[in-house]
């Protein structure tokens, strides 16, 4: 266990007193809200992107002097993408429900125009 909290400190250019400072943040942060099943969700990123996302990490501690994780970073993305995908859905759905709403302009049942065609507009 030590060696892969050491290990953990090394990559992430940490200390320990920061390292155990996260662990408790996460802790009680996420404890209410991961009590449920879990998932993993894995992919491989190229390096020129992962590092990337170390430099905004890196730049993120010195701006707001506190340590984003990039399962951090990646979830919160995932949820901020979801939620504007909700939106759109919504959107849309609306929009379909509206065009629904529309009065039919198909030919009447004896096989003539509908009314709204043969008016004529000044």
């Amino acid at each position: 266990m030590h060696n892969r909290i050491t290990e953990e400190i090394r990559q992430n250019e940490s200390t320990m007193s920061k390292f155990i400072e996260q662990i408790i943040l996460e802790h009680y942060t996420k404890g209410a809200t991961t009590m449920g099943k879990t998932r993993t969700l894995a992919f491989q990123v190229s390096e020129e992107l992962f590092q990337q996302i170390k430099d905004y990490l890196t730049r993120y501690e010195q701006v707001y002097h506190c340590r984003l994780s990039q399962k951090e970073f990646v979830i919160r993305l995932i949820e901020q993408a979801l939620a504007e995908a909700d939106e759109e859905f919504e959107a849309a759905q609306a929009i379909e429900d509206e065009a629904e709403a529309m009065p039919d302009t198909a030919p009447d049942a004896e096989g003539g125009e509908h009314p709204a065609e043969n008016a004529e507009f000044l």
